[in-house]
């Protein structure tokens, strides 16, 4: 008896007679490469090193772009950046010991962000693994130990025939709900021995759909449909499912207002009559959410950012759908339906009944104009200002990149990301430095449209040496530097709480000076000119630094009483 599927796995003439001929002078790099373009990689990102020769030397033979950043961390949030943009699995290779380790805090955002990043590293030779102390370059009693914590799944390779598969069953890991970071490690004689295996061709490495429970679905389809007050908490799980449409079409057959969370920015349209926008960090919000009768969360955990500091406590019932199981129900008691958050929203839009609501865009239109009237009452006019020339300079189809700083922190709350997957901080994980590597990722992701990076000087000295990389790559990135002297965020926290502040203080360069000895333009500018400098240097290709001094402060918090 033949199967249809055993004349698809019968290979043809040709490929018989090419994998019984494979090409000279390959290694187990080039096993790894040939897996990565089979699984439809155009574009990998890293930093070379002595153990991981055998990769970058097979770059040469390949069709892959490579881009090289100047510290592994930096290539992690470049290709972080790139699995945003382009919802594809970004290969990151590395070398060992150190050059791995350097990784780990981007390689925890991209978990936490959940953007799908491949990571490769080598690791030392197979004579020394195994924990003992053999004393080889890089070495570590236990490589992925130190990763097994911070991504979603390790996988370890042993010898050549090991790797397609290996490299497949990552890739797969990476881009199945919820996507997120992989790492997978080869020794470094695997890499460098020549193989005699065939060069490998199609792989098949297709990510599964996580599907809800249709009984939790009409469940929750019911609660909704007969709900008086409902509302929906929007977070990054919409956007990496590329679901705002369909989260668009259930609001208004429901009637209920949307608010998105930071890492949702851009899931629901701003000026839409049922957006509540993005103020989380407001009292009045919270309150509004929780007389909500059914609360809807959609791609969030309800963590600290998305539940104004957890003083959020919601009194109605909550439908929470969240992709990574262990977000689920993790903070409130809730119907938790385990899903990607396409799919699940599909399935309630499919089941629900239309509810018509004259009063919700009333009560959404009040509930702006309370947060608007606590605002203005602060006195935060510079503050304002300088977020209001950043939107009006950036190109509405444009995306951007914020650094934890004090003006990406008014950005979560006060920004209007003109669209999904169009906002990007380092939210998730919350280190320095993301800001512009990151926007570098993008721009190699998207050449046709400029992108802006925003940091503050604190967080722009993490990352300086990228300067280098936008350069000799002619990438399309406008680098907003905020210059307040120090780590303002931290300054102001630690001036609230003691009185004063300690190790907020910084020495910094001429930024201005900096970028163009690196060959990229650079303007200093002011509060008043910033719309227009902007405006002009994201209109001018390739890289360039607008400086902006300036002192910013954070609206007053409505956690803390």
């Amino acid at each position: 008896m033949t199967h249809d599927h055993d004349l698809e796995l019968r290979p043809t003439a040709a490929q018989i007679t090419a994998a019984l001929n494979p090409p000279p002078g390959r290694n187990g790099g080039d096993l790894v490469v040939e897996t990565l373009a089979g699984l439809g990689a155009t574009t990998v990102f890293g930093l070379p090193g002595q153990h991981a020769l055998g990769m970058f030397d097979a770059l040469r033979r390949s069709d892959l772009r490579y881009i090289g950043l100047r510290v592994e961390n930096n290539a992690g949030f470049a290709a972080d950046a790139y699995g945003r943009i382009t919802g594809e699995a970004a290969p990151l290779l590395l070398s060992t010991g150190p050059g791995a380790l350097t990784s780990l805090a981007a390689l925890q955002e991209a978990r936490a962000a959940s953007a799908p990043v491949l990571a490769i590293s080598s690791q030392i030779p197979t004579a020394g693994l195994g924990g003992g102390r053999h004393g080889y370059l890089h070495e570590l009693p236990d490589q992925s130990a130190s990763f097994r914590g911070v991504v979603k799944s390790v996988h370890t390779v042993r010898t050549q025939s090991q790797i397609p598969s290996a490299i497949a069953e990552a890739w797969k890991s990476a881009l199945t709900a919820p996507h997120g970071p992989v790492w997978v490690e080869i020794p470094q004689d695997v890499l460098l021995a020549e193989t005699q295996l065939p060069v490998v061709t199609a792989v098949d490495a297709t990510p599964e759909d996580l599907v809800p429970r249709p009984e939790l679905t009409a469940v929750a389809a019911d609660l909704l449909s007969k709900a008086s007050r409902p509302a929906i908490i929007a977070g990054g799980g919409v956007v990496r499912a590329d679901a705002s449409k369909k989260l668009r079409q259930l609001a208004e057959k429901l009637q209920a207002p949307v608010v998105t969370t930071p890492g949702g920015k851009g899931a629901f349209p701003w000026t839409h009559p049922l957006s509540l926008q993005s103020w989380l960090e407001d009292r009045h919000t919270t309150d509004f959410l929780e007389e909500a009768d059914v609360l809807l969360v959609v791609g969030s955990g309800l963590g600290e950012l998305s539940s104004n500091y957890h003083t959020f406590a919601p009194r109605g019932r909550v439908i929470q759908i969240e992709a990574d199981l262990g977000k689920l129900e993790s903070n409130h008691p809730a119907l938790g339906i385990h899903a990607d958050a396409w799919h699940a929203v599909q399935a309630l839009l499919e089941t629900v009944t239309e509810r018509p609501d004259p009063t919700a865009a009333e009560r959404v239109a009040e509930l702006l104009g309370r947060v608007r009237e606590r605002i203005v009452a602060q006195e935060l006019t510079l503050e304002q200002g300088v977020l209001e020339s950043v939107r009006r300079a950036l190109p509405a189809d444009s995306p951007s990149f914020w650094d934890m700083t004090i003006l990406a922190y008014w950005a979560w709350s006060a920004f209007d990301a003109k669209g999904p997957n169009h906002l990007h901080s380092a939210q998730g994980a919350g280190g320095l430095g993301y800001g512009f590597p990151a926007a570098l990722g993008a721009a190699a992701a998207d050449p046709t449209r400029p992108v802006l990076a925003v940091s503050g000087d604190g967080g722009a000295l993490y990352s300086i040496a990228e300067l280098a990389t936008a350069k000799q790559y002619d990438l399309n990135v406008t680098w907003l530097i905020v210059d307040d002297g120090g780590y303002g965020i931290l300054r102001e926290y630690m001036t609230d709480a003691f009185g004063e502040a300690t190790a907020t203080e910084l020495t910094r360069p001429d930024y201005v000076a900096l970028a163009e000895s690196f060959g990229v333009p650079g303007v200093r500018t002011s509060p008043e000119a910033l719309e227009s400098d902007l405006a002009k240097a994201l209109a001018e290709p390739g890289p360039s630094v607008v400086v902006l001094p300036a002192v910013l402060r954070m609206f007053a918090a409505t956690h803390l009483g």
